[in-house]
């Protein structure tokens, strides 16, 4: 079947695919449903539709690995041109950046400690499973909260966004020591990589900017996302922490008023400097929501049903996102009071955890029964989120019913005194 399939045949899937990822988003906008679980779905539905009629699925998980990796570099560069660092906001940057930090951290080493007891593996190497579970999908929170109010809407973006960044870069450094065993000579490298990278790009990122300020033609938008692809994939051959790269890039971009300061101000066109960034908001949204369509749909097309239907996997799930929750509420308690009900149950788990998870070691792997804890708390944390979206969207409605009714009575007193008046 596959191998019968002409470009143009290609072309329609393509087309069809992009169509219906569009209107799952109108979809996801008015019901709170993320459109990533119903890509997820989309992509379950399509493997088995498939089998049923006899054909056998070609193996697309490199295709997934590749979409990934493109995903999570569009998906950072994205959240970081939305970053504006003012002011006004470091102490919402400050208060996300702990409440991520701690809330990964804590979460990590207690499901750690949970799957220690349950598989008797070494502390590291549970720690490489449960990272990824203990990072927030920014790529399902992000294109979900269009509609939440502005403070909780830039709170879940500087939260998700960072614990995508502080998860990674934890995993990676965990994965070094599961290789090369604890020990100050590991623990120095990893500190210098993270010095080395930042200073590598805030040179490099000013070197962009400047350059591609002074490009003229129009083409040179997906010329600067190839760069950065590049810059990403040559840090990752030499072990940086290349997704550093992305973030301070987009973050120095959106805010270059405040890194082009004293003479460094006389090299900035800011016109055209503004130019570039708006259109690059605009490509990197429309990239990011290709990319993500893809990796979502071939992740279902991946996944295997029969791994959920175990006691054992859906007891460790449910421990594990007992965790998760619990130690969510705990945190956004202390830093945010008691207005939390929205934020605690955004906690989905999406592309990074698939990803982290695909970047395994074999050798380190706790066999297929983990896969089916992974979908299961994918899955739950998803339809978690959709409910509270659901919830908090019928109350907000409900609200605004209720403001319009107050209005409308307080304007028909106005006209009943205007009338005695009269």
């Amino acid at each position: 079947m596959f191998e019968a399939l002409t470009s143009y045949h290609l072309i329609i899937i393509f087309s069809i695919t992009i169509i219906i990822s569009y209107f799952f988003n109108l979809y996801a906008k008015k019901t709170g449903i993320p459109a990533v679980l119903l890509l997820i779905f989309l992509g379950i539905i399509i493997n088995y539709s498939l089998r049923i009629v006899g054909y056998s699925k070609p193996d697309l998980l490199p295709f997934l690995g590749v979409l990934g990796v493109i995903g999570l570099i569009l998906i950072v560069l994205e959240a970081a041109l939305d970053l504006e660092l003012l002011k006004e906001k470091f102490g919402l940057i400050t208060k996300s950046l702990l409440v991520a930090t701690i809330g990964l951290a804590i979460t990590s080493y207690f499901s750690a400690l949970l799957m220690n007891f349950l598989f008797d593996e070494e502390m590291l190497t549970c720690l490489l499973f449960t990272i990824p579970l203990s990072i927030l999908g920014s790529a399902v929170i992000l294109p979900s909260i269009d509609d939440v109010e502005k403070e909780k809407r830039e709170f879940m973006i500087y939260e998700s966004t960072f614990s995508d960044i502080i998860g990674i870069i934890g995993f990676y450094a965990v994965l070094s020591f599961a290789n090369a065993g604890i020990g100050e000579s590991v623990t120095g490298a990893v500190i210098g990589n993270l010095l080395l990278t930042v200073i590598f790009s805030v040179v490099i990122s000013y070197i962009l900017i400047y350059v591609f300020q002074n490009i003229k033609g129009h083409v040179k938008l997906f010329l600067l996302i190839a760069v950065l692809l590049l810059l990403y994939a040559i840090g990752k051959m030499f072990h940086l922490s290349s997704l550093i790269i992305i973030l301070i890039f987009g973050i120095m971009l959106n805010n270059y008023k405040v890194f082009f300061r004293g003479g460094l101000k006389s090299l900035l066109k800011e016109d055209k400097v503004g130019h570039v960034l708006q259109d690059m908001k605009v490509v990197t949204a429309e990239t990011a929501f290709v990319v993500r369509t893809f990796f979502f749909i071939i992740f279902g097309w991946s996944v295997y049903l029969g791994s959920l239907w175990s006691f054992k996997v859906i007891g460790v799930g449910l421990l594990i996102l007992l965790i998760i929750y619990a130690v969510r509420a705990i945190v956004l308690f202390l830093f945010n009071g008691k207005n939390i009900t929205l934020e605690l149950f955004l906690a989905p788990r999406g592309l990074v955890t698939i990803l982290l998870f695909f970047a395994i070691p074999s050798e380190l792997s706790l066999g297929n029964q983990f896969q089916g804890v992974l979908l299961f708390v994918i899955l739950i944390s998803c339809i978690i989120m959709t409910f509270s979206l659901i919830s908090y969207k019928n109350k907000i409605s409900k609200l605004e019913h209720l403001k319009e009714e107050e209005e409308e009575e307080e304007e028909s007193i106005i006209n009943d005194i205007s009338e005695e008046e009269n």
